[in-house]
């Protein structure tokens, strides 16, 4: 599923204006679509100009790939953050995924059956599977790795009702749920479900997930946690011939700036999250390139509605309508990103874009808003970001200038990535900009992690709480597919436009910068990417 930027000219007017022309330096982009299943994806050289790769790109090789954030912690049931999950999913897998289309495939499952009563579910695993030690895998390994996911629970834990998971024999694997779960499918290709050995191959959970062993393409050779990971290519991997390269580096380079330096000097093959105005430098490069694909992500201002003044719907429906989103989305995004309407993306089934009245640009109507609030004279706050991100920096600008427009005086606090992290998972904010991501192809993945204040991330550590929302939230896990499902996810969706717990800015599509000379990059909607049919030119 892919989307191309539509952006409406709009009407520019004070230090809002300023702000936005002062940034704008682009022209709008072209998509790469990726093909999807298991075939080979579109190089990185036909994403650029014709005639740039000076070599036809072979197997083997190092392919070193430059990343803003590192990899902490291996261990699948406790972990969410991108930096973890991207490096999680080269090692473990799931009984089925999702491809670059967004849609559901059977991955270490050959076949899977959903009974007629959405009960029971039958996995049949492919013949000859093996982790990358070489042992076997069987039935009793995907047992042992959900039963743990279970007990664990952690951030994307297994919301389904599950009465029992059985290994018929060694190929079938049957779990049998308590009621109907509707997402239960889409949540199996989370990284989160991948399958590990069972008791940790022998070895103690600790010594496991220094060391993982999984069926992933690659296996883990070096890990700094603090710093950059090897990995070695899985000699035992199901798919024959694959992958190409030999290593994986996963090279941790914490400003966006160094990564484009490093990959124009070809120190790095390609970087992850490329910065929105570095695009179209890029994809002009001689022998640079950018690869694309529409994304599951929803870039957003969050408020803590535990801060005295963002606890006010008034107050934050006064920022929303102080907000140019339009302008905001054209003035950073190049043409790469589609001005949000609802909080899911436009790639992601029941997501009512179409049909959300959200609360759009009018200064006029954000006074009279602020007005009915507790603070109808302003007020003074902060806004939490990241560092080394430039586009968050200019969104601060923007969404700091809209608050002076309507009397709040907002102090940008900028810090690195990992405080950051920090502050949020403490509520230690009172806004923040970052953004919200399926993780799978499922509407609930996004609304659960976002609108439920007992879940694990207490609605994106929000704490929004909304005893009406909550219950459209476990009506519509349990409702099928269908028109039903379609009108309980547009009432839950508008009431959230309404009252802003946080403003969706837009949804951007997934770049990666790459050297012309790569062929073979995957990119997924979530941001990850495979590297299974990677090759490397000169």
């Amino acid at each position: 599923m892919q989307f191309t930027a539509s952006i409406k000219k709009t009407l520019w007017s004070g230090t809002l204006a300023v702000l936005l022309m002062a940034v704008i330096a682009g022209c709008s982009g072209q998509n790469n679509t990726a093909a999807s299943g298991e075939t080979a994806q579109p190089s990185a050289s036909q994403a650029a100009d014709a005639g740039n790769s000076t070599s036809e790109p072979a197997a083997g090789g190092t392919f070193v790939y430059g990343r803003p954030a590192a990899v902490t912690s291996f261990d699948l049931h406790n972990q969410i953050t991108s930096n973890n999950a991207f490096a999680i999913d080269k090692v473990f897998e799931s009984l089925v995924a999702f491809n670059s289309e967004g849609e559901i495939v059977d991955w270490l499952a050959a076949s899977h059956t959903i009974s007629e009563d959405g009960l029971t579910y039958t996995f049949v695993l492919r013949d000859g599977l093996k982790f990358s030690n070489g042992n076997a895998v069987t039935a009793k390994d995907a047992v042992f790795s959900l039963e743990r996911h279970l007990k664990v629970g952690g951030p994307l834990a297994i919301a389904a009702k599950v009465d029992s998971v059985t290994a018929q024999d060694d190929k079938t694997l049957v779990i049998k749920l308590q009621e109907p779960y509707t997402p239960f499918i889409s949540e199996l290709s989370n990284f989160s479900n991948g399958i590990i050995p069972a008791d940790f191959g022998g070895v103690t959970e600790e010594e496991f997930f220094k060391k993982p062993i999984g069926t992933g393409p690659f296996a883990v050779e070096a890990w700094d946690p603090a710093g950059d990971v090897t990995f070695v290519k899985n000699t035992n991997y199901w798919q024959e011939g694959k992958p190409a390269i030999d290593k994986l580096v996963y090279k941790l380079i914490e400003d966006d700036s160094q990564a484009i330096n490093q990959l124009k000097a070809g120190e790095v093959n390609a970087v992850e999250a490329l910065a929105l105005q570095n695009a179209e430098e890029l994809k002009n490069g001689a022998d640079t390139a950018v690869v694309t694909n529409g994304s599951w992500v929803t870039e957003q201002l969050f408020f803590n509605t535990l801060d005295e003044h963002f606890k006010d719907v008034h107050v934050r429906r006064a920022l929303a309508l102080a907000l140019d989103r339009e302008g905001l989305t054209k003035a950073l995004t190049f043409g790469y990103a589609k001005t949000a309407n609802s909080l899911l993306p436009t790639t992601i089934p029941y997501n009512a874009n179409d049909t959300i009245k959200s609360l759009n640009y009018d200064v006029e109507a954000a006074k009279a808003e602020l007005a009915k609030s507790a603070f109808p004279d302003g007020f003074s706050t902060k806004l939490l970001i990241a560092s080394g991100n430039s586009t968050r920096a200019q969104e601060a600008q923007i969404i700091q200038a809209a608050g002076q427009a309507i009397g709040i005086k907002i102090e940008i606090e900028s810090i690195e990535l990992a405080s950051f992290r920090e502050r949020f998972f403490a509520y230690d904010f009172s806004a923040m900009l970052n953004s919200g991501q399926a993780d799978s192809p499922e509407a609930n993945s996004i609304l659960a992690f976002q609108t439920d204040p007992e879940g694990f991330s207490k609605s994106y550590w929000t704490h929004y709480t909304n005893d009406e929302v909550t219950k459209l939230l476990y009506q519509g896990q349990k409702t099928a597919d269908g028109d039903a499902r379609a009108e309980i996810y547009t009432k839950l969706l508008q009431t959230l436009a309404d009252e802003v717990p946080y403003i969706p800015l837009y949804y951007p599509d997934i770049l990666i910068g790459a050297r012309s000379s790569v062929e073979g990059l995957t990119v997924l909607p979530n941001g990850s990417v495979r590297f299974e049919d990677v090759r490397i030119g000169q």
